[in-house]
């Protein structure tokens, strides 16, 4: 293949022409023609403003068609940086002089701290100004400022230029960037495309965050790569499932954990749109789904539940279960899905099945190394495979069971939390000495947040109150969801201080692991 094959355009190449490519519940669909004529039109808009491959263009919209149109767009010139739209003011100044944008995205009609922060930045601005009578997801730029440009022609991008930056967390270090190259995204689409036999006769009911690699590349790439369709809702929402099933029905979903779960609980009042609308399958991701729930949900739907491991690292998916009639296994992510995966010692060699160690992977889906940091990238491989810092067992059939994280990261639910941010942001307050962040148990999430902090001589608040402050400055879903005040931390024999075991040893877990304290609500809902 030439290097322009090896790219998102030419994944984008594969719709026929009047086949619908994007749609929206209640909305016009749009044909895969009419994508790539969006994309082309999107591509000059950006090339008049100078820019080109690996220029950063930072995108900040609620998820739903247009930022599906968008993100295809701009891979399809420069490289895509996805974030959170809700984020906080310090969160949006860190993330994107971090990535060094040269342009930020926002929706016309959306008001954002992003679009203050890039005025404070000098980051142009454009708006995303949709046109829904045209086609799902089709928009208009409108750039704020005309400013000092460069006009250029559109380049076509080549398999390594950057199509897609985003961030993960370390606990010891700063939020590290993910560099994926178009290689890696199209050898990822592929492996998801084969693992889930996708076809041009199928269509995907989008309902995981776009701002995830989970849901770009499984819930818009991957299914666009064969030619079929994805309905893009506008994130998810129970009340509202069922509803969007029965108008659009789709043939499969993606979803973390807790959506399923979600899902389950109106499933009974839902029976009929579920009997009129059979799925293909049922995939999850991101966390791990238990097996009882898998068994709910194979028997309510009467589909296979697809449980698959992924990592931003490797643009998403290492490992799948199987679609029948090949054997799926509850309890493990499945064998090795695209790329090579094996469980080694901590010197890098394999281990024979049934053995715990660590579970390694290379293949052309995994990004060569993290961005300016060659320190994390002496720590991220090892003999040439790519470190998880997850702890599992390979039977002598190749699936694979994860037993546990040797990363201290925090997964709530699918959403990866680095410790040390949050500790950084509760530390502000005058009257916090020492704060570590950990993880406490949780039955739905797998893993929620909690901190626990030492006050200051003298000084005096609550946990309610520390709550407050962090929610002013961080996510929802960063925010702890109890805090403790703590006369000491524990620390260990070099004197730092211990987060693995922190919800034990203060007492936040029962005996058999779960947690024994019932969480407050998020930090937006406190009084």
């Amino acid at each position: 293949m030439s290097q322009s094959e090896l790219t998102v355009p030419a994944l984008l190449g594969a719709g026929a022409d009047r086949a619908t490519a994007l749609s929206s519940p209640g909305g016009i669909p749009l044909t895969h023609q009419a994508l790539r004529s969006q994309i082309g039109r999107t591509v000059e808009a950006l090339a008049a403003r100078g820019i080109g491959p690996n220029d950063r263009v930072a995108i900040v919209l609620d998820s739903g068609p247009e930022m599906a149109l968008a993100f295809l767009a701009i891979t399809s010139l420069a490289t895509a940086a996805p974030l959170n739209p809700g984020y906080r003011a310090e969160e949006f100044e860190f993330y994107l002089s971090d990535l060094g944008a040269r342009l930020l995205i926002l929706g016309r009609d959306k008001a954002s701290p992003a679009a203050d922060v890039a005025a404070k930045l000098g980051i142009p601005v454009a708006r995303v100004a949709a046109r829904p009578a045209l086609g799902a997801g089709t928009f208009e730029l409108e750039f704020e400022s005309n400013g000092r440009t460069r006009s250029r022609s559109p380049d076509t991008p080549t398999e390594g230029d950057i199509a897609l930056v985003l961030h993960t967390s370390g606990t010891t270090s700063r939020p590290k960037i993910v560099p994926l190259a178009h290689r890696n995204m199209v050898a990822s689409a592929g492996n998801i495309r084969r693992t889930l036999g996708f076809t041009a006769d199928d269509r995907g009911l989008c309902i995981t965050s776009l701002f995830h690699i989970h849901g770009l590349m499984t819930g818009l790439l991957a299914p666009l790569s064969a030619g079929g369709e994805v309905c893009c809702t506008s994130g998810f929402n129970a009340l509202k499932f069922f509803g969007w099933v029965a108008e659009v029905h789709p043939t499969w979903y993606t979803g973390v954990p807790t959506m399923h779960q979600a899902i389950l609980g109106r499933a009974s009042k839902n029976r009929e749109v579920i009997r009129n609308n059979p799925l293909r399958f049922l995939r999850s991701s991101s966390s791990a789904l238990p097996v009882k729930v898998i068994g709910e949900l194979e028997s309510v739907f009467d589909a296979p539940v697809i449980e698959s491991y992924g990592m931003t690292e490797a643009a998403h998916q290492m490992a799948s279960n199987p679609l029948p009639p090949r054997a799926r296994k509850p309890g493990t992510v499945g064998p090795a899905a695209g790329p090579e995966m094996r469980v080694v010692d901590e010197r890098g060699d394999p281990l024979p099945p049934g053995s715990p160690g660590e579970i390694v992977t290379r293949g052309e889906n995994v990004m060569r190394g993290y961005e300016n940091n060659p320190e994390a990238n002496a720590d991220a491989f090892i003999k040439g495979w790519f470190r998880t810092g997850d702890q599992g067992i390979m039977d002598a059939d190749g699936y694979i069971s994860i037993t546990g994280r040797l990363k201290e990261i925090i997964n709530r639910g699918g959403e990866k939390i680095s410790p040390r941010e949050v500790d950084e942001i509760i530390m502000e307050h005058p009257a916090v000495h020492q704060c570590v962040t950990f993880a406490v148990p949780h039955d739905m999430l797998g893993e929620d947040v909690a901190a626990a902090v030492v006050l200051r001589d003298g000084a005096q608040v609550s946990g309610s109150e520390l709550r407050r402050f962090a929610a002013v400055h961080l996510a929802d879903f960063k925010v702890p969801r109890k805090i403790l005040i703590v006369p000491q931390i524990p620390v260990g024999a070099t004197g730092k201080l211990q987060r693995i075991g922190l919800a034990q040893k203060l007492g936040l877990c029962e005996k058999d692991g779960r947690s024994s304290v019932a969480a407050p609500p998020p930090a937006s809902a406190v009084d």
